[in-house]
């Protein structure tokens, strides 16, 4: 995966498109969808208190830069049977951000 991406574009790509399901902050309660601190390097369906799709929790994925770029684009093509009802982002420019801010906001 070429470039970085920019975190603080990232930050509102997050806030536009996430935050309505999800939190960043440790300890921050789960929403429709997991809590996201701590998942970079996680194996998928882990968090602890939330209740995952058995697909998410089988498929042994382990977060990081490039399986979260190829998920962001198409999360049910990604994870066949995940709840995440999310379109997904098609622009590369826009996952390389968003993942460069939920690297930064979610590593411990």
């Amino acid at each position: 995966m070429p470039k970085k991406g920019n975190e603080k574009k990232g930050a509102k790509v997050f806030k536009t498109k996430c935050s309505q399901c999800h939190t960043v902050e440790e300890g921050a309660p789960h929403k429709q969808g997991p809590n996201l601190y701590g998942f970079f390097g996680r194996q998928s369906g882990q968090a602890e208190g939330y209740s995952y799709s058995s697909a998410n929790k089988k498929s042994g994925i382990i977060w990081g830069d490039d399986t979260l770029f190829d998920y962001l684009e198409n999360p049910k093509k990604y994870i066949k049977g995940t709840k995440m009802v999310f379109a997904g982002i098609k622009k590369p420019a826009e996952r390389k951000d968003l993942i460069a801010y939920l690297k930064n906001s979610c590593t411990p």
